[in-house]
């Protein structure tokens, strides 16, 4: 399910950063749902995740979060919550929003442990978290190649049974046996 390649310019008018934060996540849950990914959302504040999605019994801890800060020509994530920074197994995955361009890069936790600041580029076609650009098959647990098939082998018997008894005579027929009544 691939989104039609409409660049917005997103006006975003929202100051407080907690508000900004919360109208990110429900852009998130908006983008999960049209990429065929159910989204659950923890009660209360105390989990390190913001979201679990599921995709064909597939589970998966999302940490969501958004930028608008410039750096450069891309753009600096602190990797951080109100805690402190996030420690080992906390969440699976961290869905970073950036507003100005309207992009979602999709990073599996293993490559950010230990990072402070994530740097994104999307105008750098060799930029390290490139791969993980609009990345919502990995929350599918699907590999970046799921859907190319290499071959194909199957056999089929030339007999096949109908779904439908087949009668031999006109007596077995069930007109026959309704007239009797």
């Amino acid at each position: 399910m691939k989104r039609p390649k409409v660049k917005m310019k997103v006006k975003i008018r929202i100051k407080h950063a907690k508000r900004r934060g919360e109208w990110a996540e429900m852009r998130f849950m908006a983008m999960a749902t049209e990429n065929g990914i159910e989204v659950s959302k923890p009660y209360g504040e105390m989990a390190r995740y913001d979201f679990v999605v599921e995709h064909e019994g597939k589970f998966a801890r999302v940490q969501v979060k958004s930028t608008m800060y410039r750096n450069g020509r891309g753009y600096a994530c602190t990797m951080r919550g109100w805690r402190g920074p996030y420690g080992r197994n906390e969440f699976d995955y961290v869905a970073v929003y950036l507003i100005l361009e309207d992009l979602w890069y999709i990073v599996p936790v293993k490559d950010i442990r230990g990072q402070w600041t994530l740097s994104l580029n999307p105008h750098l076609k060799n930029a390290r978290y490139e791969p993980y650009r609009e990345a919502w098959h990995l929350l599918r647990g699907e590999s970046p190649k799921s859907g190319r098939v290499r071959s194909i082998k199957a056999c089929a018997e030339d007999w096949t049974a109908s779904p439908f008894p087949v009668l031999d005579s006109y007596e077995e027929s069930p007109h026959t046996l309704l007239s009797g009544i």
